[in-house]
C-alpha cells in the first residue's frame, strides 16, 4: 500500500488517515486541527487510500479537509448523544435555510425562517422547553462543526445574537446526494449505498466503522467473501488504519488499541457501563442459541441490577439507580451501541458470542485481613527457688 513512501511518510499518513476517521470534517480550528498541515502535504496519497480501500472521496483544502464517509443508514446505534430525532430535524432544516441566508443573520431570523421551514415541511412546531432544547443543540452541534460562528452573543434562543456562516463548510457537510432521493428514505438508503467495489468496500467500511460485524448480520454475499478474505483484511486494515482484528466463528472485532478512533469506550467508569460488565455473566449464563447467541431474561437482568445496587449504595450514580426501569433500559442500549446484544426479532433481546470477551475475571481470592494476636509480655513470676538458684 505504502510501497513508494519512506517510512516516516508512511507512518504519517496512517496518522492522518486516523485522524480523518475520527474526524471527518477536519478543521484548522478544530480538534485535531495542527494535522491539516500533515493531511494537506499528504493528501494524495490520503485521496488513493480511501479511495481504494475504503471507497470515500477525501477534499482537501487549506483550512479543512472533509472525508465524504457512507452514512450508517437506518442503523440509529452512532447518534449524537444528547441529539434528539428532533433535534436532528431541525440539524436538516437549518442547514436547508441556511444556503439561502448569506453571510450573516440575526438569531431571532434565524430561528423564524427555521420555525417556518419546519411548518411547510409539516412539522407541527410548538415554542416549548421541548422545542426550543432541540432547537439549540441543533444549532450547537452547527457550531462544533465550524458551520455557525458565534459572532456577537451565542445561539440561546433566549437572546439575540449575531450569527456568522460559512458558506465553504456548509457546501461540504452534506454526503447523500440530495437531487437524486426523492423522499427522506431515499436519500438514507442512497448515502449508505456501497462502495464501487461493492462487496469489497460495503465488507470493510463495516469493519472500520463499527466494532463487531458478525456473519448473521452480514447478506450472504458479504458474509461468504469475509470468511475468504478475512486474513487479508486484518493485515490490510493494520496497515492503513492501526486497526488490530480479532476473527472467530460468528465473526470479526476490529479494535484500536490506542482507543483513538472509539466513540464509545466500553468497559468504562459510568454507572450504567459497570452495571452493564457485572451483569454480563448472568446474561450469558443460558445455553447459547446455534448462532451463538443467548436470550437475555430482562427479568433477570433487572434482578442483577437491583442487587448490585442494594448491595452497592453508594457506588452508582442516583441518577439512574432511583428509576431501576430506566436503568435496565439504558443498560441494553449501551450494549446493543457496542455490538453486544441486538433486538431479537419477536422481541425481547440477544446477547451475541463476542459479550464472553468481556466477561469480568477476578484476579484471586479476596483475602481477608486478619487481625494478628495481641502478643503479652512475658512477666517472669517470682519463684519459691529462685533465692536457691542465687
Amino acid at each position: 500500500m505504502f510501497e513508494d513512501l519512506s517510512e516516516i511518510d508512511a507512518a504519517n499518513v496512517v496518522r492522518c488517515a486516523r485522524a480523518l476517521l475520527r474526524r471527518p470534517l477536519l478543521r484548522a480550528d478544530g480538534p485535531d486541527g495542527e494535522l491539516l498541515t500533515l493531511v494537506y502535504r499528504h493528501r494524495a496519497a490520503l485521496q488513493d487510500l480511501f479511495a481504494r480501500v475504503l471507497g470515500y472521496r477525501l477534499v482537501v483544502e487549506r483550512r479543512f479537509a472533509r472525508l465524504h464517509k457512507a452514512g450508517p443508514g437506518p442503523d440509529d446505534s452512532r447518534g449524537l448523544l444528547g441529539m434528539s430525532p428532533r433535534g436532528y430535524a431541525y440539524v436538516a432544516l437549518t442547514m436547508a435555510v441556511l444556503t439561502g441566508v448569506g453571510r450573516q443573520a440575526l438569531l431571532s431570523r434565524l430561528v423564524a425562517d427555521v420555525r417556518a421551514a419546519a411548518v411547510e415541511a409539516g412539522l407541527t412546531v410548538v415554542d416549548d422547553v421541548a422545542d426550543r432544547r432541540a432547537l439549540t443543540a441543533a444549532l450547537r452541534h452547527l457550531v462544533s462543526l465550524g458551520v455557525l460562528h458565534e459572532t456577537e452573543g451565542t445561539v440561546d434562543v433566549h437572546a439575540e445574537a449575531l450569527i456568522t456562516i460559512d458558506t465553504d463548510l456548509l457546501g461540504r457537510l452534506l454526503t447523500g446526494p440530495v437531487a437524486e432521493a426523492t423522499s427522506p428514505a431515499r436519500l438514507v438508503e442512497l448515502a449508505a449505498r456501497p462502495g464501487p467495489r461493492g462487496v469489497e468496500h460495503a465488507v470493510r467500511r463495516k469493519l472500520v466503522e463499527d466494532p463487531v460485524v458478525l456473519y448473521a448480520d452480514l447478506p450472504p454475499e458479504q458474509a461468504e467473501w469475509l470468511r475468504r478474505n478475512q486474513r487479508k483484511e486484518s493485515a490490510l486494515l493494520e496497515t492503513c488504519f492501526g486497526l488490530r482484528t480479532e476473527c472467530r466463528v460468528e465473526g470479526v472485532l476490529a479494535a484500536d488499541p490506542e482507543d483513538y478512533l472509539t466513540d464509545l469506550y466500553f468497559p468504562g467508569t459510568s454507572t450504567v457501563a459497570r452495571l452493564a460488565l457485572l451483569a454480563l455473566p448472568e446474561l450469558s449464563a443460558a445455553d447459547p442459541r446455534p448462532d451463538g447467541r443467548h436470550e437475555v431474561d430482562v427479568a433477570a437482568l433487572r434482578e442483577v441490577c437491583a442487587r448490585l445496587v442494594e448491595d452497592y449504595p453508594t457506588a452508582w450514580s442516583k441518577q439512574f439507580t432511583e428509576d431501576l426501569d430506566r436503568l435496565v433500559d439504558e443498560v441494553l442500549e449501551l450494549l446493543r451501541r457496542m455490538g453486544l446484544a441486538v433486538p431479537a426479532a419477536g422481541g425481547g433481546w440477544l446477547l451475541n458470542a463476542v459479550a464472553h470477551r468481556w466477561l469480568p475475571m477476578p484476579d484471586g481470592d479476596p483475602e481477608r485481613e486478619v487481625e494478628p494476636a495481641a502478643v503479652v509480655p512475658e512477666v517472669r513470676s517470682w519463684s519459691l527457688f529462685d533465692e536457691e538458684t542465687a
